[in-house]
């Protein structure tokens, strides 16, 4: 089982993992339609699994993710879950969940055969997390993807620190700040997506991936895809590199008002909307993780940044205003960037005892 190589755990089974070999591909197809196959602790530990079991296989010489049926790909992390953790038993599931889902993580991004990631649909958080560490990352014409953890008093983890800081220019700041959720073509532009094909051509992709030598998945990929649509990202690079320059979320703001256009003034209320205590969390996070050369570095920094905010006042208010309650009017604590402090900011991210620090399989 996918834990007691470890620490001793079972994992049970769940039909919301579905594996399976087809030809020498080994393909994870999440399977929790009705909540955007967003990841439960079981999922963590059944994909963990199916890795740990194929890294050594003979017949699995790459790896799919995509998702079984309805709208996908994956819409984040159980945040309920973790909510609940916050509010019950002092955070004691939820940093389980968040370790776990790190070593997931981690274990994606030094696969040794290539990992194939069919980004058809809503992308975000989790989702990221699991499709970002892949070698190639195919998007499509319903691609959505985003990390808007802002909005709900988390922080852009995952291994988002790692990813949103090594984008072009501060792109990664913008969209760690605002949630902005960014269509295939934008993600193509980004690299945040490796080819962009249409969701009718995936089926095909997929077969002559399983079928064919693994040398050829760039030519394969290559085939398939289109040309994208203009992207509307890539038409705002311009005023997201001059306006999201500085790290202190006070400079961001103060240039986004001095703005009189529409787009600056939206971008504004955007983040006068979001909790400050996170974003002025992912604005260290980044410049802190652009510094370092090992992921599994940028994990452990993310990590102690997840044990300490679970419990700031700020997550359990901000999922209860955007997905318990839904009145989207969640009161923040701090209230103001100002109340934001450097000394509550060290806290955050100060190291954890040794034996509480996050350590990959």
């Amino acid at each position: 089982d996918a834990h007691d190589y470890r620490q001793g755990l079972a994992t049970p089974m769940t039909h919301d993992i579905l594996t399976r070999i087809e030809g020498h591909a080994g393909i994870i197809s999440l399977n929790r339609p009705a909540a955007l196959h967003a990841l439960t602790l079981d999922m963590v530990h059944a994909m963990t699994e199916a890795l740990l079991k194929w890294r050594t296989s003979r017949k699995v010489k790459c790896v799919i993710i995509d998702h079984a049926e309805g709208r996908g790909f994956c819409a984040g992390g159980d945040i309920a879950f973790l909510r609940n953790s916050a509010l019950n038993d002092g955070g004691v599931s939820g940093r389980k969940f968040f370790h776990d889902e790190y070593q997931l993580n981690h274990l994606l991004f030094n696969y040794p055969r290539p990992v194939v990631a069919f980004m058809d649909g809503i992308c975000m958080g989790g989702g990221v997390g699991i499709s970002q560490p892949a070698r190639f990352r195919v998007a499509t014409e319903h691609t959505r993807l985003a990390m808007p953890e802002t909005g709900i008093g988390l922080f852009p983890d995952v291994g988002g620190g790692w990813y949103l800081s090594r984008l072009e220019g501060r792109v990664g700041q913008f969209l760690a700040l605002t949630g902005a959720r960014i269509a295939g073509p934008g993600c193509l532009a980004l690299g945040l997506a490796t080819h962009y094909a249409p969701s009718e051509a995936l089926a095909e992709a997929k077969a002559r991936i399983a079928s064919e030598d693994v040398e050829r998945i760039d030519g394969i990929l290559g085939t398939v895809s289109v040309t994208p649509p203009p992207s509307k990202v890539v038409e705002t690079l311009f005023q997201i590199n001059r306006h999201f320059a500085s790290d202190t979320f006070e400079d961001i703001l103060m240039n986004l008002e001095a703005d009189d256009s529409d787009w600056a003034m939206r971008e504004a209320a955007t983040l006068r909307s979001k909790s400050p205590q996170t974003c002025k969390v992912a604005l260290r996070q980044l410049a802190e993780s652009i510094k370092l050369d090992d992921f599994a570095d940028n994990m452990a920094m993310e990590y102690r940044i997840a044990s300490r905010v679970l419990l700031r006042p700020d997550f359990a208010e901000g999922v209860r205003a955007v997905i318990v309650d839904k009145d989207n009017a969640p009161k923040w604590d701090p209230a103001t960037p100002e109340g934001v402090t450097d000394e509550l900011l060290d806290a955050i991210f100060a190291p954890l005892p040794a034996d509480e620090e996050w350590k990959p399989l």
